[in-house]
């Protein structure tokens, strides 16, 4: 019998010095949260692959906790691969929580889907009043020549008890989201997210205003240099207001 997938654990506190403590780090079957050098606005941390990317079958599940007036940087070293999963599924899943006054910024590297992958990722935020989570995504259809498999990829984030974003993105069928007017010939999906504050910055013909306070910046296209280069301008923009925020909370 095959023993379930184990997940992946962060919690970060405030101690009562004001420092961001980590009160759990467990590796899990995909990912091990490793801390990096200490800094002034929060605690720094990588999620560093410790197996092969998702084949059919795996379940990668991360569960993010970040306490009261806590800040969390989240940094990823490396992209994931879903391959050829050969008839079968796999998926991917985050459960982020995030209390009062308490911050999470996460730089994610590129998530790419093989041709003949099946993959469903699922993010799922939940911001007490005060909080706040700063995102940057990439979504690769298809490694070098491929046409890419199918992802569906559903966001769901709250604050304060509302709904903030809700997004089903089918990406399953290549013939369907290559249609004019959905992705067309792009296969890279690449954002950068502000949730539960305005991230300010200058104006951009893709920001989309959220149901409350946060935007998102969505690109796409053929290939990932260009959608790397704006995503990262953005990123250094949106980040630089979380990193000067004065701190809320406990």
């Amino acid at each position: 019998m095959t023993r379930p997938d184990v997940a992946t654990v962060v919690t970060v506190r405030r101690d009562a010095s004001g420092r961001d403590v980590a009160s759990e780090l467990a590796p899990g079957t995909f990912l091990a949260p490793r801390p990096l050098l200490p800094a002034a606005d929060g605690l720094q941390l990588a999620l560093v692959g410790t197996t092969a990317g998702l084949l059919a079958g795996d379940d990668l599940l991360l569960r993010i906790t970040v306490g009261p007036g806590a800040r969390l940087r989240l940094r990823e070293p490396a992209g994931l691969v879903a391959y050829d999963h050969r008839g079968g599924t796999s998926s991917w899943r985050a459960v982020v929580e995030v209390a009062e006054g308490g911050e999470l910024t996460w730089e994610s590297q590129p998530f790419v889907v093989s041709s003949g992958a099946a993959v469903t990722r699922t993010m799922q935020v939940a911001l007490a009043p005060g909080a706040r989570m700063l995102w940057r995504d990439t979504l690769v259809l298809g490694r070098s020549g491929e046409r890419g498999g199918g992802v569906r990829a559903l966001t769901r984030a709250v604050h304060g008890g509302r709904e903030l974003l809700v997004e089903d993105l089918d990406l399953t069928d290549p013939d369907v989201r290559e249609l004019p007017g959905i992705l067309g010939p792009n296969r890279i999906v690449g954002a950068v997210t502000a949730l539960g504050a305005d991230p300010g910055g200058p104006p951009h013909p893709s920001r989309m205003d959220l149901a409350g306070p946060g935007a998102q910046i969505r690109l796409l296209d053929t290939g990932a240099p260009a959608v790397d280069r704006e995503l990262a301008a953005v990123w250094r923009s949106w980040r630089a207001s979380y990193g000067t925020a004065p701190r809320t909370g406990p």
